[in-house]
């Protein structure tokens, strides 16, 4: 059975038998070879040890393949972790570990809580497993006797999850040394191909697959790097990250909480609250502007419908669901749906497009507990959405507008730094070649004429047409996705929307999904953390406090939280019994933009000392000039 491999740069190999990705890259050098972390098999990746029975295309996956090689040693590294936690406690039950950004993090359940102490013993186990350099062997099981051999090992998780697994599912187990772990892989060759850049970061609660009704675990988070040179660099850019963490920072500004009530949800307290209405009354007027019409749709929307647009099957699992009346609901994991039952009433000309929907509004979708993350990554958010039906002669100036209007918003935070993603056809997708041939030329040509620069993202699109993505790189040179446009011709057929064109008969519109800042608790997430909580002084959600030095003054001060309360500044007191720099200081950590200082002179002579954040002088001024000055920086952009 003669087998030819493909490699990359088009030259062939010839094998008269199966043949392993490792004995290809044996075949081409030992350096290779000995480089090597697994393979991609026809665009899957393999391990380097599995057969190849067929004609196949393959790419040897060493550390300079960035994307592929950081999967590899964070999955496999977590698998590293679940080994040593047995070897050290072997009582512990393990669950699921996988790779997640930065890192990995593996579930535990054992009566007794880890303790940060553990970390470095655990840490210490680890890499003696690497210098042993097990080798990682894939095995194939049946079904029974894996659940059989999990049970006798009191490995319930482990079961649990093979029973859970569909009738034909390929039962793969992955043996390293003495241990053996539930995995459909791939994995690297031996341990040792790890190498020494991880480190165990965290320890963490979560609960048996992220429902609070099932057994409460222990996550242990780490970080795994190609080289110990990337991981000084991160764990060096993890310290500044704590310095401005949301969360961190969220709670000393008093904006909101999060608890095990809600996972995935976000309380907010009043000034938080008063933070994300500005915001949104911010995006609300922008759009305005643009020519957007706001709409509202439900929340609760019939399977039938997410049926017909492909998101059932597409993002079931990612969606909640409820069931009355013998019928499933769904809570809207996005608007587009909703747009389209609008767009569809009445009849539409081509004279009233583009039409320009945009809708504020919840969205939920089930994300697992292990890839929650404050405010970045949550169950439950808010977008600037919106829908535009429009003809395809007017793609080009919808999409420049889009992203003129984008880098405005963005330079109205202070983000300048903005890059440009163009994602083409994913691999599970809607529609035809034709009509993403189509697509996908319509979305670069309009980003050309806009005169943009962008980079190629390939397969990231959405799975019913090619995106671009903006990219904000923040102060500490972290990248972050926001912005997003999507061109799509699928929805629109599906739900059968037409206008009327000019030669009278009926056409399908193009559906451009766009929004601009995203999630906005995102992107607020991410302005917090940008800006170490120093928010532009017309978001803030307390632009002042008046803080008085003694009784007397308290009339004073009250007078102008009044004058500018009226003026729609929300203005806060602090007359509290204690000493002024005491006040001053609590308010510089809750970064309030300007104390204004009320003494007994300042009562007397109807002035304020303004204390700005950053600054350690006071200036005094009289108070018609202050409000003046503040009600201009605290105006809208």
């Amino acid at each position: 059975m003669a087998i030819t491999i493909t490699l990359p740069d088009g030259t062939q190999q010839h094998f008269e038998q199966a043949v392993t990705a490792m004995a290809v890259a044996t075949s081409i050098s030992p350096g290779l070879a000995r480089e090597a972390l697994a393979a991609r098999v026809n665009s899957e990746l393999w391990d380097l040890t599995r057969n190849i029975e067929t004609d196949a295309d393959i790419t040897i996956i060493t550390r300079n393949n960035e994307e592929d090689a950081l999967q590899l040693l964070r999955h496999d590294t977590a698998h590293v972790l679940a080994q040593a936690v047995k070897e050290l406690f072997p009582e512990t039950q393990v669950s699921i570990g996988p790779a997640i950004e930065n890192g990995f993090y593996y579930d535990f359940y054992r009566d007794t809580s880890f303790i940060p102490d553990d970390l470095p013993v655990i840490e210490a186990k680890m890499q003696e497993i690497i210098q042993r350099n097990e080798e990682i062997i894939r095995e194939v099981w049946d079904r029974k006797e894996a659940i059989a051999f999990f049970t006798e090992q009191k490995e319930l998780f482990k079961a649990e999850l093979i029973r859970d697994l569909p009738e034909d599912a390929v039962i793969t187990l992955y043996r390293q040394g003495n241990f053996l772990d539930l995995c459909k892989g791939p994995h690297l060759p031996s341990t040792g191909r790890i190498g020494k850049a991880f480190k165990l970061t965290s320890i963490a609660g979560a609960y048996w697959r992220g429902d609070a009704k099932n057994a409460q675990m222990q996550r242990i988070y780490g970080t795994a790097w190609r080289t110990p040179k990337e991981l000084k660099v991160y764990l060096k850019q993890l310290e500044e990250a704590e310095k401005r963490d949301h969360r961190r920072l969220g709670k000393q500004m008093h904006l909101f909480s999060f608890h095990e009530d809600a996972i995935g949800s976000i309380f907010w307290h009043p000034r938080g609250w008063k933070l994300y209405q500005n915001l949104e009354r911010f995006i609300r007027k922008q759009m305005e502007q643009a020519g957007y019409d706001e709409v509202r749709t439900p929340q609760l929307l019939d399977r039938s419908l997410w049926e017909t647009s492909g998101h059932w099957g597409k993002f079931q699992e990612s969606m909640f669901t409820t069931e009355a009346e013998n019928r499933i609901f769904a809570l809207k994991p996005m608007n587009c749906p909703g747009a389209i039952k609008i767009f569809n009433e009445g009849i539409k000309s081509y004279r009233d497009l583009p039409v320009r929907y945009s809708e504020l509004n919840t969205l939920h979708r089930f994300e697992l507990s292990g890839a929650l993350h404050g405010m970045m990554r949550l169950r439950s958010f808010n977008q600037d959405d919106a829908h535009i039906f429009c003809t395809e002669d007017q793609i080009n100036a919808e999409t420049k507008a889009f992203c003129d209007f984008t880098l405005k918003l963005y330079q109205s935070f202070g983000f300048e730094n903005v890059r440009i993603k163009f994602s083409d056809r994913p691999e599970k997708r809607a529609g035809s070649d034709e009509v993403w041939d189509k697509a996908e030329a319509a979305l670069k040509d309009a980003i050309q004429a806009s005169g943009l620069e962008y980079s190629f993202n390939p397969g990231e699109g959405a799975f019913y047409g090619p995106k671009i993505e903006f990219v904000l790189r923040d102060a500490i040179g972290r990248d972050w996705q926001c912005g997003t446009l999507q061109v799509d011709f699928i929805l629109p057929e599906r739900f059968n929307t037409q206008y009327v064109a000019e030669d009278g008969e009926k056409y399908y519109p193009v559906m451009l999904h766009r929004a601009a800042l995203g999630s906005l608790e995102r992107f607020l997430g991410i302005l917090i953390e940008s800006t170490v909580g120093n928010l532009p002084q017309w978001l803030t959600p307390v632009p002042v406090v008046i803080a008085t030095i003694t009784h007397d003054c308290d009339d004073w001060a009250k007078e102008i939280q009044d004058t500018l309360r009226t003026a729609g500044i929300n203005a806060e007191l602090d007359l509290r019994n204690e000493k002024i720099g005491y006040k001053v200081r609590q308010h510089i950590t809750e970064r309030i933009p300007e104390i204004w200082v009320i003494g007994k002179r300042e009562a007397e002579n109807r002035q304020v000392a303004i204390r700005k954040l950053g600054s350690k002088n006071n200036l005094v001024t009289d108070f018609d000039t202050a409000f003046q000055t503040l009600k201009n920086a605290t105006q809208l952009p």
